[in-house]
């Protein structure tokens, strides 16, 4: 059935490049609400170099699960632990992740990691056990500048779904065809395409 035969909610995010400051808001929100550990995140904000001196300058790209409509994480999980929702958030089921990391290594994005203690897989799911409540994902209720939009991608008249039809939109990596649902508004090139700072785990995800 193509997605738009569907009924209920597409879930998706909009991050406007324009509004992010780079505070980090959003990853302390992340880690409190859902206890995430130190050293690694669910959500973060790499901070990019660009330009050279004296025009030198720094961007900010948060980053977190692309939600992909095509998830390659989904197809080189053994067991089976992620998988994907209706309303299009990937999960991970704690109780059939076996730590393998396959997932890990297949993600383009870089943005799952393996729990230091429980040893299973843990990534972003757009907070929903929030969305169950009726409210929305503790990264964006916390963003100072309003720079991170959520909504239903299938209603026309969602706040995202305006913002992404007059808006010219981009997504991380489209050469992979992963089709994320996570969308940049004002993204440069450059700065979508580097790997950044920002997360102390950039190094030894695959660890």
């Amino acid at each position: 059935m193509k997605d738009s035969q569907r009924s209920g909610p597409r879930y998706g995010m909009i991050v406007d490049m324009r509004l992010c400051t780079g505070c980090q808001a959003c990853s302390v929100a992340c880690k409190a609400e859902l206890e995430v550990p130190l050293g690694v995140f669910r959500t973060w904000v790499k901070q990019i170099e660009k330009g050279t001196y004296p025009y030198a300058g720094v961007a900010f790209l948060p980053s977190f699960c692309n939600q992909c409509a095509n998830p390659i994480c989904l197809q080189n999980c053994p067991t089976r632990a992620t998988y994907q929702l209706e309303n299009g958030i990937v999960v991970v089921d704690p109780h059939r992740c076996i730590g393998c990391k396959y997932c890990i290594a297949s993600c383009p994005y870089n943005v799952r990691y393996l729990h230091p203690l429980k040893k299973i897989v843990q990534k972003c799911e757009f907070c929903r056990h929030r969305l169950e409540q009726g409210l929305e994902p503790a990264c964006v209720n916390t963003c100072p500048t309003g720079a991170l939009i959520f909504g239903d991608l299938r209603d026309p008249n969602s706040r995202i779904a305006r913002v992404i039809a007059r808006n010219g939109v981009q997504v991380l990596k489209p050469d992979r065809a992963t089709f994320p649902q996570v969308y940049y508004v004002a993204a440069d090139l450059d700065v979508m395409a580097a790997r950044g700072t920002g997360r102390e785990e950039e190094s030894n995800a695959h660890s």
